[in-house]
């Protein structure tokens, strides 16, 4: 009798401490992904600089990324493109998806699952999977568009009016009520709406999200891919606007502010390359 009160009593405390080991488990968790993919990020950015870039029409450089360089097939180009994208993409998304899949999990233990850390884990890589797939064709048009600036001079020599003026309208885009729809659809992400713990509405709910983002970010990737996917200080300054415009109340005057600074940024280009 004695024994099974002993078993009785401490089960209720091991759930305690499980429970208040869960949250340094998943931040602990995710703080060694996003140093990871921090690392890999940069590696992928130094192995690109030592492959060089390809001189084009009209004073410019096109960065090898988007071209089969040093006997590289194009399935070859495309699988390290890939690579490089997906690590990219969680250091810079990791930030402001983290407290969205904590919330999961919580949704999830409340509804009963065994295992809500597994089903938060699931639900992230089904938005990583919309991440890639984005990324995916990303490269296709990057490599078409390359493919064309090479063989034709003069459609090279369009290239940085046209990298400036992306900027530009990238920046006016932040301020569209298009972006402000999907910016409440992301902080609408709540855990009302999942309603099933199971491994299938867990893929869905990501892949719902990720969509969501992708194309809420597609203002700010735009600038980066034409400022130069490689570059580390942009690719820093577009993570603090996505994870800010995310995770600060004010998301619609942020994004403005953001749209601001992305349209300035992109006219002055435009006057330096036409001037």
């Amino acid at each position: 009798m004695s024994a099974t009160r002993t078993g009785c009593e401490t089960s209720p405390a091991s759930g305690r401490e499980a429970g208040r080991g869960a949250p340094l488990v998943f931040v602990g968790s995710a703080a060694l992904l996003f140093a990871a993919a921090l690392v890999a990020t940069a590696l992928s950015c130094a192995a690109m600089e030592t492959m060089g870039a390809v001189p084009m029409a009209g004073g410019w450089l096109l960065s090898g990324i988007w071209l089969p360089l040093c006997g590289q097939s194009w399935f070859e180009t495309a699988a390290c493109f890939l690579g490089m994208w997906l690590v990219m993409t969680i250091a810079m998304m990791l930030p402001s998806l983290t407290p969205v899949l904590w919330r999961y999990r919580k949704a999830m233990l409340a509804a009963g699952a065994t295992r809500p850390g597994g089903l938060a884990a699931l639900i992230g890589a089904s938005y990583f999977a919309v991440w890639i797939g984005f990324g995916l064709l990303s490269f296709l048009l990057g490599a078409s568009l390359a493919q064309a600036a090479l063989q034709s001079p003069s459609l090279g020599r369009l290239g940085p009016p046209a990298g400036a003026l992306m900027i530009l309208i990238a920046g006016l885009a932040q301020a569209s009520r298009w972006k402000a729809r999907l910016l409440a659809d992301c902080h609408g992400a709540h855990p009302a709406s999942w309603t099933h713990s199971n491994a299938m509405a867990a893929v869905e709910a990501g892949a719902i999200l990720g969509l969501r983002c992708c194309l809420s970010c597609l203002g700010p990737m735009a600038a980066l891919t034409a400022g130069g996917l490689m570059d580390l200080r942009l690719m820093a300054g577009v993570t603090i606007a996505i994870t800010a415009e995310r995770l600060l109340p004010a998301e619609t005057r942020i994004a403005d502010a953001i749209g601001v600074i992305m349209s300035a940024a992109g006219l002055l280009l435009l006057v330096q390359v036409l001037g």
